[in-house]
């Protein structure tokens, strides 16, 4: 069942970068993360009020940390991903995600000090040249492939280091806070956080693209957004952690970009080339290194099963 609602978790966030792709064409990325977290938060609060006033105390205590991760996991994250899906394609964002588990694991060891085995390096190298490589749209000997990167693919990296910073300080959300308190504040703070952004775009300028937003594509993205990525997503992938730990829980990030990718062909009919699929595979390959257990690993738990 964990695995179930893991993968279920990853494919629900990778349909965020197809509706993300088609609401943007429509609605300011500032408004729609905004509608996204205040519209969750209202509903989540009502949902586990209960949770949140008896664990309050602990939230409080872990103000900075529960502050920190809720920037970059309900702000930058889906704010930079939504501009830059303004001006590259789904799939483009999607495969950048794809470097965010090489990108947790310099983290681990830079700031977190953790040992970092040959296989992991290996990993990165791999999953780098992946990200070079679809960067140059599959030519490495003509930097003039570089004038076609454009602010969009900039700004979906940003996305990508993002939500790594998400997933590597995820460790530090004490353990007292329960995953429905701790989605919901984290949703309220995305919200609370967005509105002084909101604040730099006139009234004016809203009134005017207001009816815009009010159309059955938008508010169905919109719903989708709210329910899947920004709730069910976040208490799947919780549960779903909490049984079979983060450590091997970690690997199914990695249907994120692959479920993302899926969709954007099917779904949104977005040309998929040669380089792309070369791409892929260099980061799948670097993923598969950082993300098998060392041998040491391997030889105890098999020693454990048979004793």
């Amino acid at each position: 069942m964990p695995y179930l609602l893991l993968s279920l978790a990853a494919c629900f966030w990778g349909g965020n970068y197809v509706v993300g792709h088609e609401l943007v064409a429509q609605v300011d990325p500032v408004v729609l993360s905004e509608a996204r977290w205040l519209i969750t938060a209202v509903m989540l609060i009502g949902l586990y009020f209960r949770q949140i006033k008896a664990q309050w105390q602990a939230i409080v205590e872990a103000k900075y940390t529960v502050f920190f991760l809720a920037l970059c996991g309900q702000v930058l994250f889906p704010v930079t991903l939504y501009i830059g899906l303004q001006y590259t394609s789904s799939l483009n964002a999607a495969i950048y995600l794809s470097t965010t588990p090489a990108l947790v694991l310099l983290i681990n060891k830079f700031i977190f000090k953790e040992a970092i085995s040959r296989r992991n390096i290996y990993g990165v190298v791999l999953s780098s040249l992946g990200v070079i490589y679809l960067v140059m749209q599959g030519d490495l000997l003509h930097l003039d492939t570089l004038k076609n990167l454009n602010r969009g693919d900039v700004w979906t990296m940003g996305s990508a280091i993002s939500w790594a910073l998400y997933c590597a300080f995820l460790r530090l959300k004490p353990k007292q806070v329960g995953g429905n308190a701790f989605v919901a504040v984290s949703a309220a703070i995305g919200a609370i956080v967005l509105l002084p952004v909101l604040s730099l775009y006139s009234a004016a300028h809203y009134a005017s693209e207001m009816k815009a937003y009010f159309n059955s594509g938008f508010l169905l993205g919109l719903a989708y957004l709210v329910i899947f990525p920004s709730w069910l997503s976040y208490l799947l992938w919780n549960k779903g952690i909490q049984a079979i730990g983060a450590t091997r829980g970690e690997v199914y990030s990695h249907l994120i970009p692959l479920s993302g990718g899926v969709f954007s062909v099917l779904f949104l009919h977005v040309p998929l080339h040669g380089f792309h699929l070369v791409s892929a595979l260099l980061i799948a390959l670097g993923i598969a290194l950082c993300s098998m257990a060392p041998k040491q690993k391997l030889f105890a738990s098999g020693h454990q099963m048979k004793s």
